[in-house]
């Protein structure tokens, strides 16, 4: 006889070991780990399904690099990919950004990064801020709230209870208000903008019902969701990037205001916007490709 477990039973089984892997990779040493998690992911990632996809990705992206060019940046993705795993269990003690210590902590800035967000902190207004899955993409969500801005982030929450819930109480402590994605996502973003507040959200991934763009050369998808928020609340739109760097080190930027499309009436071009944003990123990534995440079918 066969005995079926119940789905929400199984979840909450595989959550609650997952939460509790996560607090104990919170006893070891954050910089250690992410040493050894990325060298396990550059062993294994080679051999999962994923590897087959991103060096699709990167043949279309970067057609005049050679497979041994193409098979060293996937390498990196799946460094990246283990550290990322091992730093968001450690986030808040990665995070020591401190601008009277800059020697001693391992989050860097520059002077024009931090200057944009005193602006955006004292200017008064709303803002909308995008970001990419860039190095480690949690990052972009905390520079806001250690500057002192008022902030939103849109994230989406895994489906297993315990690890939803754990999730929202690692990001909530630094990341402001979290704005759950769904179908009511886009009114509680504008209502986020009305309050006064900086929301920000990730915007490179495939989108099936996108407005289409070009990224890299080749026609896909992008949520433009940013776009018609710009369109519904006239208000700055930003870009964050996180870069990796050696020895445990990251490097923020904010970029200067996005100028956004505008339609024949003045109003925000919501394609065309998306088509500049999505430019933004492939900038980005040109400049580091082994820091993003090839591994989901950008073109379909």
């Amino acid at each position: 006889m066969r005995i079926r477990i119940p789905d929400s039973v199984r979840d909450n089984v595989l959550g609650n070991l997952a939460v509790g892997l996560i607090r104990l990779i919170r006893l070891t040493d954050p910089h250690r780990m992410s040493d050894f998690a990325g060298w396990v992911m550059r062993k294994v990632g080679p051999k999962l399904r994923e590897h087959r996809i991103g060096r699709a990705n990167l043949r279309l992206a970067f057609p005049e690099k050679t497979a041994a060019e193409i098979e060293t940046i996937l390498a990196g993705v799946w460094d990246n990919l283990g550290r990322l795993g091992i730093e968001f269990a450690h986030l808040d003690r990665i995070w020591d950004h401190d601008p009277d210590n800059r020697g001693k902590s391992h989050i860097e800035f520059a002077p024009e990064s931090e200057e944009r967000f005193i602006r955006l902190r004292d200017d008064g207004k709303p803002a909308l801020v995008f970001a990419a899955h860039l190095a480690n993409w949690e990052m972009p969500a905390l520079p806001g709230a250690a500057h002192g801005l008022p902030s939103a982030v849109l994230y989406r929450a895994p489906n297993i209870g315990p690890i939803a819930d754990m999730v929202l109480g690692t990001r909530g402590v630094n990341m402001g208000r979290l704005i759950k994605t769904g179908l009511d996502a886009p009114v509680k973003a504008a209502d986020a903008l009305a309050e006064g507040l900086h929301v920000g959200m990730l915007v490179d991934q495939y989108y099936v019902r996108g407005v289409p763009v070009t990224f890299f050369g080749h026609r896909t998808n992008a949520n433009p969701l940013i776009a018609r928020l710009a369109r519904r609340v006239e208000c700055p739109i930003h870009g964050v990037r996180v870069v990796r760097r050696p020895g445990h080190r990251f490097f923020i930027e904010l970029t200067e205001e996005i100028t956004p499309a505008r339609d024949a009436e003045g109003k925000v071009d919501v394609t065309a916007t998306m088509q500049i944003i999505t430019g933004v990123v492939e900038g980005w990534v040109r400049e580091h490709p082994e820091q993003w995440l090839w591994l989901h079918r950008r073109w379909r």
